[in-house]
């Protein structure tokens, strides 16, 4: 029999696992029973076959052995993954950035940046190695495996109230650049002068309708993967740029020497210390989107999806170090929550004025191309908890076109409402961020760490250690956080 494939001695079988398509990818699945046969030639040799995914057919003999491929794979590649996790890493927090060093210094933040980037990165790993272990394709599965039922509706609440909370800060930060705040001038004041094109809810509500619509009601993340491409395109633009003109007024001795060290002088500065550490630990927390983009991506594996993090993390410490450093060398102690807003103002250099355009509208084009991506997986998880037992999402399209409708409805009213990003992340970051970056990710390697692929004594030490100190960001930020509002009031 002339096959393309390699033949294995008599006594051995391949066993067929297949999957029906349309729990592929769900936040709701319904798993069948494992089909497994034998497969012999005429000559009593096994055949060698890969895995057959997402394809339903009858029997041993629905197969066409002599096909070497039996389906095309559409997924993405590691690039496209890198690109999809890159931008849900990156978004608005990287404007909260610069201020952040403002808090630190730029010692003692860059030194924090590295470390969160460790620790996040380590919890990634761990959490795609028991993902793959419990054979889950949400992350609210991979919890209840560990955890119970319980658990993966609290973690599920965590992911829509960390998700929304983002996209709100999205559209707070496109109305602010694009309409204007009551401290800074728009973009469309500069173009056009005054118009209607001051009314922010107004510029945040056509935004919402003419660009980020139509990107969020696609139904697969693969189909974001030009998008993400072109969004840390855009991004990376913004850090170069920025990090440029921080260094030619560096060198021209432009700049005022920075804060090294944070600055325990004051009540209120240890105060805005204990605040900003949680809102470091939201600046690499992407862990909700890690299922979808594994099970899309071509040829998965454990190894695979690790080099995909790694080079996300990679990228990531590049662009946060810059951003943080040349935007707080640009405007020091003037450094803004959102460093976009201080690009209002000429910079003192040449073409400073198109510099400042280039900066706030690329990085709002940026977050036009992150939103829909952190949508999905807000609209996944709604799907998996209002929802639980129905068809995919996916083959339902007007269930999806209606929950996306009802999100965004939502997320306009929670940005015409909320002052300020700072607002935003300081309860994101202290509470939802850190649960799903770091408390979940624990207690599943912990839970599952004795069975399948255990744990060593080291990664359990880092768990334990990692759950510590998630427990203590969440306690010290949420107390910090409630103080300060307390003070601002009085």
């Amino acid at each position: 029999m002339e096959s393309g494939y390699a033949p294995v001695p008599k006594e051995s079988f391949v066993e067929l696992q297949l999957q029906d398509h349309r729990i592929y990818g769900s936040q709701n699945p319904t798993f069948p029973e494992k089909k497994t046969f034998s497969i012999r030639d005429n000559d009593g040799e096994g055949l060698v076959t890969r895995r057959i995914d997402n394809l339903e057919f009858g029997g041993p003999d629905d197969i066409d052995y002599d096909t070497p491929h039996l389906i095309e794979n559409s997924n993405s590649g590691v690039y496209g993954a890198v690109f999809n996790l890159t931008t849900t890493v990156i978004g608005a927090g990287l404007m909260a950035l610069p201020a952040t060093m403002k808090v630190l210094g730029l010692v003692f933040g860059v030194i924090l940046i590295f470390v969160m980037a460790i620790i996040s990165e380590i919890s990634v790993e761990l959490l795609v190695r028991f993902t793959v272990q419990c054979k889950a394709l949400s992350y609210g599965e991979v919890v209840e495996h560990a955890l119970g039922k319980p658990a993966k509706i609290l973690s599920e609440i965590c992911i829509i109230l960390n998700n929304a909370g983002v996209l709100v800060v999205y559209l707070i930060i496109m109305g602010d650049v694009m309409a204007g705040s009551d401290n800074h001038i728009g973009v469309f004041d500069q173009w056009f002068g005054k118009g209607f094109w001051d009314h922010r809810k107004l510029v945040i509500l056509i935004v919402l309708i003419l660009f980020l619509a139509p990107l969020c009601v696609l139904d697969r993340i693969d189909s974001l993967s030009l998008t993400s491409a072109a969004s840390v395109a855009l991004a990376v633009i913004f850090v170069v740029v920025a990090f440029g003109v921080a260094f030619i007024k560096l060198i021209r001795g432009e700049i005022q020497p920075p804060r090294m060290t944070p600055d325990l002088g004051s009540e209120k500065a240890i105060l805005d210390l204990l605040v900003v550490i949680p809102i470091m630990s939201n600046a690499f927390v992407c862990h909700f989107n890690l299922q979808p983009i594994y099970n899309e991506l071509e040829g998965r594996s454990p190894q695979k999806m690790n080099k995909v993090g790694r080079m996300t993390t990679v990228l990531c410490i590049l662009v946060y170090c810059s951003t943080a450093i040349s935007g707080y060398l640009l405007f020091g102690n003037d450094t803004e929550s959102d460093v976009l807003t201080n690009f209002d103002k000429p910079l003192g250099e040449e073409f400073s004025t198109v510099i400042n355009y280039i900066v706030r509208v690329g990085y709002v084009l940026h977050l036009v191309l992150v939103f829909p991506v952190i949508h999905f997986s807000l609209r996944q998880t709604v799907d998996a908890l209002a929802f639980e037992g129905s068809a995919p999402l996916h083959e339902s399209r007007k269930r999806c076109l209606w929950l996306t409708f009802t999100l965004l409805v939502l997320i306009y009213l929670g940005s015409t409402s909320i002052p300020s990003i700072w607002s935003a992340f300081k309860f994101t970051g202290a509470t939802t961020a850190v649960s799903l970056g770091y408390t979940f990710p624990a207690l599943i390697a912990l839970k599952l760490g004795g069975q399948g692929n255990g744990l060593t004594h080291r990664e359990r030490v880092f768990s334990w250690s990692m759950l510590c100190l998630a427990i203590m960001v969440s306690v010290v930020g949420v107390v910090s956080n409630i103080y300060s509002m307390q003070s601002d009031s009085d």
